[in-house]
């Protein structure tokens, strides 16, 4: 994947997204002994960064996929960011969700138009629901993470922030599949001066981490984490991009999770998702290594659930 086809993903996705604000905060430059630019994926419609992606892989599907539809597994963003696109392009959109995905989620597909097939919440639950839909339906597949039009469409947003901070030293997000750290890393090497990725994800699913250390693609056992969007895993085509142009993944702990997200929520007075706080938890947890420097972070989204916040 190119600069070529990133600039022309971007022009085919713009009618259907947001260019979302960057937020700058002095308290919390202080705090860090840096400079902080926050891109606010928060703010993009259906209220995270996803809509980028999901617009992007239906819009290449020809006439006669999209006539039969659209069908994805996700536990909450990717699944409302299809609904969405699938409803602003006129393509029906089946979507996998497991039983236990956050209610407010699952009402905001519905809102979106999308229909829901509920399964049990394990990976191989969710895939084994979609290929039935598939089959069932004829409709096409299209992975939340591990698909090349997917991770275009995501790289748009460091896209964004790199077009108006072209000097930022590092790029800061969150890790859970690897289709928005993959954009990002495409972004960064086309659009940046020198500009290092760095990821930020949770101990209790380090698949990503390890599997930068192993050079090859691991799996977690548990997914005991507050950061539900981040309990996928990395795919084949996302993770050789990661491998190459990934400094390095910081790992972090539920606790500073949450204080990150509560900083966001305090000092920049917007709402924020826990997964969406990983990548500036990462940044706080090892601030001495960035003193002086100019940081971007992906605040990925902000769909939370308001009647279960962690404080």
């Amino acid at each position: 994947m190119d600069k070529r086809q990133l600039i022309q993903c971007h022009d085919r996705i713009k009618p259907f997204i947001h260019n979302t604000p960057v937020l700058t905060s002095k308290s919390i430059d202080a705090m860090v002994s840096a400079n902080l630019f926050f891109k606010c994926e928060n703010f993009q419609k259906m209220g995270a960064f996803k809509m980028r992606g999901a617009a992007n892989a239906i819009m290449q599907l020809s006439k006669e996929q999209r006539q039969h539809g659209v069908v994805t597994h996700s536990s909450g963003n990717f699944a409302q960011a299809l609904a969405l696109s699938a409803q602003s392009l006129g393509v029906k959109a089946f979507i996998v969700m497991p039983k236990n995905a956050p209610l407010v989620k699952k009402n905001a597909v519905k809102e979106y138009g999308g229909r829901i097939i509920e399964c049990e919440p394990t990976l191989v639950a969710r895939e084994n629901t979609t290929k039935q839909i598939e089959k069932e339906k004829g409709a096409t597949f299209l992975h939340p993470s591990n698909d090349d039009h997917v991770i275009l469409g995501q790289g748009t947003a460091c896209k964004e922030l790199l077009e108006l901070h072209p000097d930022l030293d590092y790029v800061f997000a969150p890790v859970g599949g690897g289709g928005l750290i993959a954009g990002t890393a495409i972004a960064a090497k086309y659009f940046g001066k020198h500009c290092k990725v760095i990821g930020g994800e949770p101990f209790e699913v380090d698949d990503a981490y390890r599997s930068l250390q192993s050079g090859t693609i691991e799996t977690n056992k548990t997914t005991n984490t507050i950061a539900d969007g981040l309990k996928t895993q990395l795919g084949d085509r996302n993770f050789p991009i990661i491998t190459q142009n990934v400094q390095r993944i910081i790992r972090v702990t539920e606790e500073e999770i949450v204080q990150a997200m509560r900083i966001v929520w305090e000092r920049l007075k917007i709402i924020c998702e826990p997964s969406s706080a990983v990548a500036f938890a990462a940044v706080l947890k090892e601030k001495e290594q960035f003193s002086g420097k100019k940081l971007g972070v992906i605040l990925s989204g902000g769909n939370v659930d308001l009647n279960n916040l962690p404080f």
